[in-house]
């Protein structure tokens, strides 16, 4: 059975939610929310249905389409077929595990789009655009298609977070615009540089190519392109000091598009590097090890001092968010099997764990209109269901063993310590920050004395038991039962650890 199509069809099925969504009347808001929701299942049963396929013992080649797309004919001097970009679609094990992941918290995000109060019409369109650039963006087999969603990405988001967002949504809005617009103009330099020079912007074939000693490129060429990678990934990610716009969106996004934002859109930087950097330019990759390394503590430690020193549990965990991405550089900074599982597993890990505790955020907000912890006290008595959740979510973030969080960063630092143990040793300052940054934070919130006009607040209700008790289910099997992920990663690892001559 030819099955070819089945990747066209996940990335592009919330388009129909797009169509349907464009004829219903803009008032009709319980209608356009359930449409909105109902336009995400499609690609969420597709996704688990390529991890069923996988489990089955079956290849996820099956799914690798490639068809006729842009040729740039005619041209003098040129070789037949030398310009040429096909429209490919493939997954592997690492990227079947990220489209299962934004699979998810696409789902779990619309249900809490509960919360948007406006032009749900407008809003569930771009969401659902959005969608189709974040699927897009893994499955990509070509630089040319990836750059194409990653810029999709970025229009949506910029109008969900100035529109949707709350006070200073603006300039929220255009600061994450000028950030990430600075790294995708990087971003094309270097995929133009890569087709002018090999002919090609497939990435298995570059992959190939650049590891052949007679590639018209200088070793300080290759160099440039994969710094170049860097700041443009490290935008994405962020690494220190390219992080600044990501604090305003993790505190003006509505709570929704921060799910999606710190879940998913952050680790497109993650995934960039580990594919294209470490993938095409791994003998240059080796050389900026240690420098990832330090990087990777630089934003460790940071983040973990800043958080601690905040008020408001929004920028707590935003900076939480910067502390944890150091832990997927110091991963891969380490350049062996541990490290660099270790970076992918905090990956997904930090996905599900910081979608669960801005979504609990976000209903605290609904309820309070304020995440100013000192405005947030005794919340355990009013609403003890979600502030048991928001404890596990904490727990699982400092890396309490039995979850998610655990066992990433304890492969990451296994790694790091086996290769650079002094530049690790100091890491793990970070991890003890953690867990005191977090805990005093959630504490804080959740114990002490009761704000008296919050003694009428509901509990979490309804639907809002659906993102945290599924995302809290997933963290608790990963931690328990790593081998969900580890055994899809086993192939991608080994291509990388072979490149890097390991």
């Amino acid at each position: 059975m030819d099955l070819s199509f089945v990747l066209s069809l996940l990335v592009f099925s919330p388009l129909l939610g797009i169509v349907v969504l464009a004829f219903m009347p803009k008032t009709e808001e319980k209608t356009i929310k359930i449409v909105g929701f109902l336009a995400t299942l499609p690609a969420l049963v597709i996704a688990i249905g390529l991890y069923l396929h996988y489990l089955a013992g079956k290849k996820l080649s099956d799914f690798d389409v490639a068809k006729d797309w842009i040729t740039f004919g005619g041209l003098q001097g040129a070789e037949a077929g030398f310009w040429k970009v096909n429209y490919e679609l493939g997954v592997s094990g690492f990227t079947m595990l990220l489209v299962v992941l934004t699979a998810v918290v696409a789902t779990l995000a619309a249900i809490a789009s509960i919360y948007i109060k406006k032009e749900w019409k407008g809003y569930f369109s771009l969401f659902l655009l959005l969608e189709i650039g974040m699927l897009g963006v893994f499955t990509a087999e070509n630089l040319i298609l990836f750059f194409l969603f990653f810029e999709i990405t970025l229009i949506p988001t910029f109008f969900l977070i100035g529109k949707w967002g709350y006070f200073e949504k603006e300039k929220a809005a255009y600061s994450f615009l000028i950030y990430n617009g600075l790294g995708s103009a990087v971003l094309l330099i270097v995929i133009m540089i890569l087709f002018a020079k090999t002919g090609t912007t497939n990435i298995d074939m570059l992959t190939q190519i650049m590891s052949d000693p007679n590639v018209p490129m200088t070793s300080g060429l290759k160099l440039g392109l994969l710094i170049s990678l860097l700041v443009a990934f490290g935008v994405k990610l962020p690494i220190f000091p390219l992080h600044s716009w990501m604090l305003r969106v993790h505190v003006q996004a509505p709570p929704s598009i921060v799910m999606i934002h710190s879940g998913i859109l952050l680790k497109i930087g993650a995934y960039g590097l580990i594919r294209f950097g470490m993938g095409i330019f791994p003998e240059q990759f080796e050389k900026l090890a240690v420098l990832l390394a330090i990087l990777g503590v630089v934003n460790l430690l940071y983040g973990a001092f800043l958080a601690f020193i905040q008020t408001d549990f929004k920028m707590v965990l935003a900076y939480s968010s910067i502390s944890h991405m150091g832990i997927v550089l110091i991963g891969l900074a380490a350049l062996n099997e541990a490290g660099v599982q270790g970076a992918i597993f905090q990956v997904v890990s930090h996905g599900l764990i910081s979608a669960l505790l801005f979504f609990l955020v976000g209903a605290f907000y609904e309820r309070t209109d304020t995440s100013l912890m000192e405005n947030l006290g005794g919340m355990a008595k009013g609403m003890p269901v979600a502030s048991g959740f928001l404890l596990a979510g904490a727990l699982a973030s400092l890396g309490l063993p039995g979850m998610s969080g655990f066992v990433s960063e304890f492969m990451a630092f296994l790694g790091l310590f086996e290769e650079l143990p002094w530049i690790a040793a100091v890491g793990t300052i970070g991890i003890i920050m953690t867990a005191v940054y977090l805990l005093r934070a959630v504490l804080g919130i959740t114990y002490g004395q009761a704000h008296r006009e919050f003694a009428g607040l509901v509990d979490l209700k309804g639907v809002e038991f659906v993102p945290v008790v599924v995302l809290i289910a997933l963290i608790v099997l990963i931690g328990v039962i790593p081998s969900v992920l580890s055994s899809p990663l086993q192939a991608t690892l080994e291509t990388i650890m072979l490149g890097l001559g390991g």
